[in-house]
């Protein structure tokens, strides 16, 4: 089974925020009723078990491991070890095995004390997924699963049966490997900076909208990509109104209060340069990859900043269409999107 990324230099979580005080605790967004509905998912540990094998009989405590996460077991081994499926005969997993847990066993050391009680993270994860089936009755939560996998796997990969979380991409900035020559290689500050165990909740829900909802947008202009981006940000925002716009956004305190406080300007350099119907993947890239600025805006200017303007087009629209369903919002062509925002910022 192949993971889906969801990577943090990645497409990141860009949203938007509408005053300053939203950046530290949430939004407007409408609280629907969830009363009526339970879920109760729990974060299983396979990270813990993981390392409390017996590193000189690694092979029996795979087998074990097999038996209790046997729906998890081989997308491990096979996507994230990248060595095959569990196997008393596979050779490249043993060596694998035994590399990774001996490389990897002091990260484990440094992360076990913040990890020890995911509780927090399961109620926010909880009341997320809550709101989730309340807009889309027919979603069937899936099990929660956390392991610790080589700094390059993702932070959130949906697999056929869970949703598994990687530990190793949420030690906290300060994190000795992400500030370490080899880790800001991989991952600059502007991305591990969000590498905080806050973020979990917001990026299972960022997966999950991505793979209800498979982006068919590439190869399409530009505008149209920043609609398709902006609704993953959209949802992400209304399924979490009580989590800092900041950590939905990705973008800091200072680059939210300039969007929020320069939108027009935004919308006016995007249309000077004359770039909305580009189908130039290096100008695409310029609005909707993640970096730390975007090229030839003012420094404030966060990078990804065509997606928070898809999203604003978005919000847009439902102002004046309110009757549209979230289904049908995520369903809807850019285009009818586009056309009925009659996006016109200040």
């Amino acid at each position: 089974m192949t993971l889906r990324f969801l990577s943090m230099k990645f497409s990141s979580l860009f949203l938007a925020a509408v005053i300053l005080l939203s950046s530290c605790g949430g939004n407007n967004a409408k609280k629907p009723d969830v009363s009526g509905i339970s879920v109760n998912s729990h974060i299983e540990r396979f990270d813990l078990d993981y390392f409390s094998l017996d590193s000189n009989n690694l092979g029996k405590g795979m087998n074990d491991l097999a038996k209790k996460y046997p729906y998890f077991i081989n997308d491990f081994t096979a996507n994230i070890l990248g060595a095959g499926i569990q196997s008393d005969t596979n050779q490249v997993l043993k060596e694998a095995n035994r590399r990774f847990f001996t490389s990897y066993y002091n990260v484990y050391q440094g992360l076990r004390e913040d990890f020890n009680d995911l509780s927090s993270t399961e109620k926010e994860l909880n009341g997320a997924f809550k709101n989730l089936k309340y807009y889309f009755p027919g979603y069937t939560v899936p099990r929660f699963i956390s392991y610790l996998g080589p700094f390059d796997a993702p932070g959130v990969a949906i697999t056929e049966n869970a949703i598994a979380i990687g530990l190793q991409l949420y030690g906290g900035k300060d994190f000795p490997f992400y500030t370490s020559l080899p880790g800001q290689e991989l991952f600059p500050t502007y991305i591990s900076r969000r590498f905080e165990k806050s973020y979990i909740a917001t990026n299972c829900i960022r997966a999950v909208a991505e793979d209800l909802f498979p982006d068919k947008s590439q190869g399409l202009p530009l505008i149209e990509q920043m609609i398709e981006k902006g609704k993953y940000a959209w949802l992400t925002n209304l399924v979490l109104p009580n989590t800092a716009d900041t950590i939905k956004t990705g973008y800091t305190r200072e680059q939210l209060e300039w969007c929020t406080s320069n939108e027009g300007v935004v919308w006016n350099l995007i249309l000077q340069n004359d770039q909305l119907y580009s189908t130039d993947p290096s100008i695409i890239q310029m609005y909707i990859g993640d970096a730390p600025g975007t090229q030839n805006f003012p420094s404030a200017a966060p990078g990804n900043i065509g997606q928070w303007i898809g999203q604003r087009i978005i919000e847009a629209y439902m102002e004046k269409n309110p009757a549209t369903t979230p289904q049908q919002l995520m369903e809807m062509p850019s285009r009818k999107i586009i056309d009925g925002a009659k996006y016109k910022p200040r």
